[in-house]
């Protein structure tokens, strides 16, 4: 075989593990999981720290009412997430052609399902669980007693509370969406169109490349 021969066959070779590579980059959107990896890590340190810094100078009945907020907007999350990968298409066709306000967003929501959901399922709802955590600590932290054995009771009973609040929640949450999926894509996507619309602000990824 001819020196140039050998050198076809190994560009060809080259060429083919290239291809592979690309397809396996496009098909488990390593992409998407790289940035949303990065996101998590800083959005995580940066509501940690303000969680930190905001309820340790917070009469302790705020500090709590704000640890049920964290708690809610992680449980809404999760609904929307499932909201979004259950839902069907094929109704906010029919509305986009009578131009409905949102209905382009909701498509844009279900043809990106795997991405929205991943955000709100894995990367709100982990931060909410991470955050949740920090404030529950900062509500200890300022309890008048400094007995430690009381501490460490408090810490178990705010935990396990925080943790039965929030499996609770998304339980509830689950059976809600995945019986009004269409209603709750709609909603979201209504707010989205508003924000789009009004500030100019295209707040959903368009992952896959589907328009």
């Amino acid at each position: 075989m001819s020196a140039d021969s050998k050198n076809i066959r190994m560009i060809k070779k080259g060429n083919k593990g290239t291809n592979e590579m690309n397809g396996i980059w496009k098909k488990y959107n390593l992409k998407w999981v790289l940035l949303i990896s990065i996101w998590t890590f800083l959005l995580t340190m940066i509501f940690s720290v303000l969680s930190e810094v905001i309820l340790t100078n917070t009469p302790i009945i705020f500090a709590f009412i704000i640890l049920l907020l964290i708690v809610l907007i992680g449980v809404l999350s999760d609904m929307i997430g499932i909201a979004v990968a259950a839902a069907d298409v094929k109704p906010f066709h029919a509305m986009a052609a009578d131009k409905v306000n949102g209905s382009k967003a909701a498509i844009k929501l279900i043809k990106n399902a795997s991405a929205v959901s991943s955000f709100c399922n894995d990367v709100i709802g982990d931060i909410c669980g991470i955050v949740s955590g920090v404030a529950g600590a900062s509500i200890v932290l300022q309890l008048p007693n400094d007995d430690t054995v009381t501490r460490a009771i408090f810490t178990i009973i705010l935990t396990g509370f925080v943790a039965s609040l929030t499996v609770g929640g998304k339980g509830i949450g689950k059976t809600i969406a995945l019986e009004q999926y269409q209603k709750i894509v709609f909603r979201v996507a209504r707010i989205l169109f508003f924000i789009n619309d009004r500030f100019g602000i295209d707040l959903i990824p368009d992952v896959n490349g589907k328009k």
